[in-house]
């Protein structure tokens, strides 16, 4: 029985080579007519311009940034969500507040406000043709953001905390133009939403100094201005000596809130220093000089063992259609029965 069964699985097994080998001249021709026929259209979506190019190259330049997620648990990330007016929207999102920074920055790119802004800034309803009348769309805007989306990513690496940016375009420079953008748009957002603590600090410290500063220096020019008027008249008028007197201590007084300003903004530097802010930009977008896609390699391979796989089953599905006509009782019952 064993003898038998092994026979029969021989026979079978040059049953099939000989179908394949009847039908050989039907596989190379259109295997090789695919293969050819691919590899010219990768040619010519080369040798075309990209605007009218069937394929035409892509380029993806990237930002990183380093965002840093050890304060972003708990009541902060909560309270701070809360306060931006953004809890409800960012919940609805999946953003908990048990989230990461690096999650409300993916959350962020997102967001319509952000899109809105890139389209704006780039007139993408033009570029995309979204507003020429043979494609004119009926919501322009969700439509814009709909084939925006579709080229801006925003992707977080846990382990290293690096946050990145990356936008697709035939056009190199637009597409690093538009990356950069978005990386100022987020680090503005991020610093209006005030998360990082110490750099917010820092900048009212900076602005309180300028202020204090700025009110030293006219103390000091009233004080030479009511010396001078005194030295000038010989005499000493009580009042000139009284508003001479308070002006002196009130220049006393802002030395001191100065002086203690700049300490505090000294600290503060020195504790910067050692912690890492939350939102740090590590690399600006490059204009890439080197195509991310399309992969005409891959492409004219694939094309070609699609074919060949393709004229094998052709081939099979031919010899078992002759096989039928060949059979009188299978074209019977084709035909139906008789009436």
């Amino acid at each position: 029985m064993a003898e038998e069964q092994n026979k029969d699985d021989e026979i079978s097994l040059i049953d099939l080579f000989a179908v394949l080998w009847h039908r050989k001249v039907m596989i190379i021709v259109i295997t090789l007519i695919a293969m050819i026929g691919v590899v010219v259209f990768a040619v010519i979506s080369i040798m075309l311009p990209p605007e009218s190019s069937p394929l035409p190259n892509e380029y993806t330049p990237t930002a990183l940034m380093l965002i840093n997620n050890s304060s972003s648990s708990g009541s902060g990330m909560a309270s701070m969500l809360s306060a931006s007016g953004l809890g409800g929207l960012a919940g609805l999102a999946g953003v908990s507040t048990g989230s990461t920074f690096s999650d409300l920055a993916i959350y962020l790119v997102g967001t319509n406000s952000l899109l809105d802004s890139v389209v704006d800034e780039f007139d993408l309803l033009t570029r995309y043709k979204l507003d020429t009348p043979k494609k004119k769309a009926e919501h322009p805007r969700a439509d814009s953001r709909k084939a925006l989306t579709k080229k801006l990513t925003a992707s977080s690496d846990e382990k290293s905390g690096v946050f990145s940016i990356a936008f697709t375009d035939t056009d190199p420079v637009f597409a690093q133009r538009v990356v950069n953008f978005c990386v100022n748009y987020l680090q503005t957002w991020f610093d209006e939403l005030g998360i990082d603590k110490n750099k917010l600090e820092k900048e009212n410290l900076e602005k309180n100094i300028q202020n204090t500063y700025d009110e030293i220096l006219k103390r000091e020019l009233e004080t030479r201005q009511l010396e001078q008027s005194v030295q000038r008249s010989g005499v000493n008028i009580p009042s000139i000596s009284i508003e001479l007197s308070r002006i002196q201590l009130e220049l006393g007084a802002q030395r001191q809130v100065y002086t203690q300003l700049k300490v505090q903004y000294e600290l503060l530097k020195v504790t910067m220093a050692s912690e890492k802010p939350v939102f740090q930009i590590l690399e600006m977008a490059e204009v890439p000089d080197k195509k991310s896609g399309p992969g005409r390699g891959l492409l004219c391979i694939i094309v070609t063992f699609a074919a060949g796989f393709f004229t094998v089953f052709l081939a099979f599905v031919l010899n078992a259609v002759a096989n039928i006509r060949k059979d009188p009782e299978a074209m019977a019952k084709l035909k139906g029965p008789k009436k």
